[in-house]
């Protein structure tokens, strides 16, 4: 720098003023090129993990595909295909056994498939949890469960089926273990005796149920949550929110993969349920955006923390 003033000052005044020109041009060149950068700049996403790391160290898939009320042996093969990895079913279901055969018709390897089932109320108890899981394990055509978990807290002997579980667990029968439907308390109560405790916690989670008091208390206890019916069973039009399609139509994407983005996004597993093969795969494809904190402020604005199944408790 102090060169090149040096020779501005010997210059001739022509030369001055051709050298001050050219700076001219060089600094437009400069900012021209900045400006150009800058506007043609992508935002950075956060990645989500595709996959969420349980207390004892399996992994298991962040999104999974839900199957109540879906009989259909193809309808999961289809969703296999076209990348889903974690399949989550319950005898309930009463679909146990398509789920096997959907499983087989995908031609995907079964190692690769993450298996979640949940033993029922009425097969409360230690004995009872042991005949239900032999029982679903024959249904499935498998010889290991990946996930196994207690579907509600209820029924005769919670604390029985429990203890079944951690030693179905111990015997390698079963990868992870975990419950649904439990609150706080029931976690607790469960606790007094448990020798292993649960891994995760599947529970109702969405836009008008934004549970994240139980998140924190299900971190807090080293468990992962994982919300179930995230589109409410199509209850309270949540598709067809204006607010949800408003900032889907910023990234196109839909008001589904908003909800299922802004879940993933807080760490929260989750697992939508479709028979239509066009919507599977665009619930899948949630990993290409991100939700500013603008964004997740008016979606959790939405929340009327209550249940949107009353009739199912």
């Amino acid at each position: 720098m102090i060169c090149l003033i040096k020779k501005f000052k010997n210059m001739k005044k022509p030369n001055k003023t051709l050298f001050i020109l050219s700076l001219l041009i060089f600094s437009a060149t400069l900012l021209t090129t900045s400006c150009g950068n800058a506007t043609a700049a992508t935002p950075v996403t956060t990645e989500v993990p595709r996959y969420l790391t349980l207390r004892n160290g399996v992994q298991m898939p962040i999104i999974g595909f839900g199957t109540m009320s879906i009989g259909n042996p193809d309808d999961i093969a289809t969703a296999l295909r076209l990348g889903y990895r974690l399949i989550d079913t319950a005898t309930i279901y009463g679909n146990e056994a398509a789920v096997g055969e959907g499983i087989r018709r995908s031609g995907i390897d079964r190692s690769e498939i993450f298996i979640a089932t949940k033993v029922w109320v009425d097969d409360s108890g230690y004995e009872e949890t042991r005949r239900a899981f032999a029982r679903q394990l024959e249904l499935l055509g498998v010889e290991y469960i990946d996930l196994y978990m207690i579907h509600r807290p209820r029924g005769r002997d919670v604390q029985g089926s429990w203890r079944a579980i951690e030693e179905l667990y111990k015997a390698g029968k079963i990868r992870a273990i975990g419950v649904s439907n439990f609150e706080p308390h029931q976690l607790d109560e469960l606790k007094a005796n448990a020798r292993i405790m649960p891994m995760m916690n599947q529970i109702e989670a969405h836009p008008l149920f934004q549970q994240y008091e139980a998140q924190a208390d299900l971190e807090a206890r080293g468990m992962v949550m994982q919300g179930w019916s995230p589109f409410i069973s199509g209850r309270g039009d949540i598709l067809s929110n204006p607010v949800l399609i408003e900032i889907g139509e910023q990234y196109n994407k839909t008001a589904a993969q908003v909800i299922l983005r802004w879940l993933v996004q807080r760490g929260v597993a989750v697992i939508p349920r479709t028979n239509n093969p066009e919507h599977m795969a665009e619930n899948l494809d949630i990993f290409d955006f991100e939700l500013t904190p603008a964004d997740i402020a008016r979606i959790n604005a939405l929340d009327l923390n209550r249940t949107a199944f009353p009739d199912w408790n």
